[in-house]
């Protein structure tokens, strides 16, 4: 996995990308959430970087020879616990959070996948779910879902 600089824009851009393509796939609703919300942008990256870093995100995952995004509780913890690291700006990791749920709620279903990344980052910066809001209907599934991800790891670790 190709390493970028502690709280970079692509550092982050990276964290909102797996959670972009946990789920396998990304759907128009995800990319106009993307063009909406202006994420590369707002993470200050040109506009294109954006989709170059989604695809070297895959490109990495083909040359490991591994899913970009396995079953979940096959994740492998310990590279998505580094990735997650790499951000440890509390105002950035605010803005990443935020953009996450915004891209994996935008096709109002939260994947398996998406469920266990979102909780992987919130577990690993401590955040509360209940602070996690970007649309008022939204909340509610992401509360849900983070408990669902939660219970799911805490059976996987017994």
């Amino acid at each position: 996995m190709r390493s970028y600089p502690r709280n970079s824009p692509q550092a982050a851009a990276r964290i909102v990308a797996l959670v972009l393509t946990s789920d396998g796939h990304v759907c128009s609703s995800e990319e106009r959430a993307l063009d909406r919300l202006d994420i590369a942008g707002q993470l200050g990256l040109a506009p294109t970087e954006f989709a170059q870093i989604v695809q070297t995100l895959y490109e990495d995952h083909s040359i490991a020879h591994a899913p970009l995004m396995p079953a979940v509780g096959q994740i492998d913890t310990n590279l998505l616990g580094s990735l997650i690291g790499e951000i440890d700006d509390p105002a950035l990791r605010s803005k990443v959070i935020r953009l996450c749920v915004a891209v994996a709620t935008a096709d109002d279903h939260l994947a398996d996948g998406e469920i266990a990344v979102l909780a992987a980052i919130l577990g690993a910066w401590g955040t509360a779910p209940a602070a996690v809001t970007v649309r008022r209907d939204a909340t509610p599934a992401v509360l849900r879902a983070h408990g669902r991800a939660a219970s799911t790891t805490r059976e996987a670790s017994a």
